[in-house]
């Protein structure tokens, strides 16, 4: 899009007429589809517009959050990735859909879709107990890789509304949240979606179906599957190769689920995407948001690209499956998952446990963090037992800890303890913080993080000794945080506990009994503490 004609579109006059459906990959020259006219408001679409802008309280006060990686590759209950991935000869994925199905070149994923019914599907049971487990905001999916928007899309027949499960399914997740008094986020995976389903137009390099082509290599198919020449075996996250009438495409499928259903929250799996178009979104975004709450946006967008966040950032900066070095100077959010983003039949039992989800939510919080955490779901659309056993703990866990958490911010470290460090094996993974998750151990009680609330002091310590005294040594006098007097120490869930402090540490005696189960909170009273 030239600059000239992106200048244009910021100063065209609302009301532009709703598009028919437009085939959702099958676009050819640009200019197939119009692009609508950005609302006006406080922002336009540049980055040094954007850059004023600010991350709301509600956001930085949630903390948690719970997420439905749910979409039609949920049906087949074979994990993340399956409709890229059943079209990888060899891989476990395309031999499960053989055995299941057939081979990809009789039956495509397009196939496996009617079997999404969600017939268990409850939109407001589910967001109550994410709402009892603590969760302050929830997100759906919105659209998946696999270019199936899960609303009534107005640019694309392949919805959840037309085939599947035949629901709205982003609107009654919206509708569930917003009666919950919880913030709503939906998540936006279709940027790659252009690369991401090439593989679909392969062939078997071996066998009996040896250059036979899948079934996205038909003209037929290219509506949905998409009409990229290369294929991508190894996936290439850069936007080369991507048409520009693609990004346009983008553009309104993202701009009409902003419209029609005003998230709180705009999630992208990747960075900030077509940084002209992108940044449209994003101001176009803020802007709704600005008119809905008296001239000051309250909408939140993430990138897991540093760039687009940070001083002068124009969003929320995101990690997926990792935690930040430190204390990060501005709120962000961790996405993380109990087992695969979609659910796997083969994972029920290997979940994360209890403690292990605690110990995440803490420790991000304690670095100015969020926790979005995917519980996903069956293709009936209701958790699975062993799912519903840790939302449970979680539920019991937030009862007594909560306050700790919400509305907190970080106080001059994050934490101590043997494991306060990322290791350099954990960097070596990805030196932007992403996917540094799988290295981690569990906490024990040695292992302290703190956060801060109406001048209080919060220490977690994230196990139960088992010793009667807890040394935290971080709150020794004399020490290098400078910490003030502390007149008074709490228990969350026992009340008030003795102590002594000296060069040593903060020496609390703890009573006979836990509080809870994992991590537990001392609530700190005194002067000069924040």
């Amino acid at each position: 899009m030239s600059i000239s004609r992106r200048n244009i579109l910021k100063t065209l006059a609302l009301g532009v007429p709703a598009l028919q459906f437009a085939p959702s990959f099958a676009l050819g020259a640009e200019g197939k589809e119009k692009i609508p006219a950005i609302l006006p408001g406080p922002f336009v679409g540049t980055r040094a517009s954007l850059g004023k802008y600010e991350i709301p309280d509600w956001f930085r006060d949630a903390k948690f959050g719970i997420w439905a990686h749910w979409g039609p590759q949920s049906a087949v209950e074979a994990g993340d990735w399956y409709a890229r991935n059943m079209y990888m000869e060899g891989s476990r994925q395309y031999k499960h859909h053989i055995e299941n199905y057939g081979h990809p070149s009789k039956f495509g994923f397009k196939d496996t879709i009617p079997n999404w019914k969600a017939e268990k599907f409850d939109a407001d049971y589910l967001l109550g107990l994410y709402q009892k487990a603590g969760a302050r905001y929830f997100m759906s999916m919105g659209v998946h890789h696999d270019n199936f928007d899960l609303w009534n899309s107005k640019y694309n027949r392949w919805n959840a509304v037309n085939m599947g499960p035949k629901k709205d399914i982003v609107g009654m997740f919206a509708k569930a949240a917003r009666k919950n008094g919880m913030r709503f986020g939906v998540s936006d995976h279709l940027w790659i979606s252009y690369k991401w389903f090439s593989t679909s137009k392969g062939s078997d390099k071996t066998g009996t179906f040896a250059g036979v082509p899948y079934d996205g290599a038909d003209p037929k198919n290219f509506e949905y599957y998409g009409k990229c020449e290369e294929i991508f075996n190894k996936l290439d996250w850069t936007e080369n190769g991507i048409p520009q009438s693609w990004k346009e495409h983008w553009f309104n499928r993202m701009k009409d689920l902003v419209d029609n259903y005003e998230p709180d929250l705009l999630y992208c799996d990747g960075h900030m995407p077509f940084e002209d178009l992108g940044m449209d979104l994003l101001a176009h975004m803020y802007n709704k948001s600005a008119a809905k709450h008296g001239g000051k946006t309250q909408a939140v967008y993430t990138s897991k690209r540093t760039e687009d966040t940070g001083t002068n950032g124009i969003c929320v900066f995101d990690v997926e499956r990792g935690v930040v070095e430190t204390v990060w100077p501005y709120a962000w959010q961790t996405d993380t998952c109990i087992g695969d983003w979609h659910y796997n039949r083969d994972r029920i039992g290997k979940y994360k446990s209890v403690k292990t989800v605690i110990d995440l939510l803490v420790d991000i919080v304690s670095r100015n963090g969020n926790l979005m955490l995917n519980m996903p779901l069956p293709a009936s659309g209701m958790l699975d037992n062993d799912e519903l056993h840790v939302l449970d703990g979680i539920t019991q866990w937030m009862a007594v800890n909560s306050e700790g958490i919400y509305a907190t911010r970080p106080w001059k470290i994050f934490g101590t303890g043997p494991l306060s460090a990322i290791t350099k094996n954990d960097k070596e993974v990805n030196s932007s913080q992403q996917f540094n998750e799988k290295n981690r151990k569990d906490f024990s009680f040695e292992d302290i993080r703190f956060t801060t609330k109406d001048k209080n002091l919060y220490a977690f310590f994230m196990g139960w000794p088992n010793a009667t005294q807890l040394t935290i040594r971080a709150l020794a006098t004399g020490s290098e945080q400078k910490t003030g007097n502390i007149e008074k120490v709490e228990l969350l869930g026992i009340g008030k506990v003795d102590f002594t402090r000296d060069n040593e540490g903060l020496k609390v005696t703890l009573p006979s009994r836990k509080p809870c189960e994992h991590a537990c909170t001392l609530k700190i009273y005194g002067t000069d503490l924040v």
